[in-house]
């Protein structure tokens, strides 16, 4: 059901006449999403949202964003990938240094659209990519891209919202 939702949502916005409208709607779709992990990835890295003004616990800051072209299965997409002050933010969905990402994508989405929860999520990735991704890491990147889609949402009714949503 949440397949087709996500279908649904790109035909009316999209309105695809072949196949390659079609891979030109999911590239515009797959900037977005990788942009939105890696501002997760960075949360979890810094311990503090962007835009937070509060007190925090590390001298390390947000500094500047490098744009990046990667090759999809789709074709090649821009990412602006986040950098930090102190240059120890290693991100894990794009790794330093690397240009293809084709094969990521499609278990990403799927991920998120079989209603996987944040510790599956975070177990399927250290099983099939090789790096740890804590529990805390994935609540921050599933926040930073469905959020946007269910603007009134608070996070911890966010499962309940998405089921009743889509």
């Amino acid at each position: 059901m949440k397949d087709e939702a996500i279908a649904r949502m790109i035909m009316e916005q999209y309105k695809p006449q072949n196949k390659e409208d079609m891979q030109d709607a999911i590239k515009d779709i797959l900037g977005p999403m990788f942009e939105a992990i890696l501002q997760g990835e960075m949360d979890a890295h810094l311990g503090y949202e962007s835009n937070d003004h509060g007190y925090k616990t590390t001298e390390n800051r947000r500094n500047v964003y490098i744009d990046k072209n990667v090759k999809t299965s789709y074709g090649e997409v821009q990412v602006s990938v986040p950098k930090d002050w102190d240059a120890s933010f290693n991100p894990q969905i794009i790794p330093k240094r690397t240009r293809d990402v084709s094969g990521i994508e499609d278990k990403v989405l799927a991920m998120y659209t079989k209603g996987m929860s944040q510790r599956d999520i975070a177990d399927t990735i250290e099983d099939v990519y090789g790096f740890e991704s804590f529990h805390e890491t994935i609540s921050k990147i599933t926040d930073h891209i469905l959020l946007p889609f269910l603007p009134n949402v608070k996070p911890r009714n966010l499962k309940f919202q998405i089921a009743n949503n889509l």
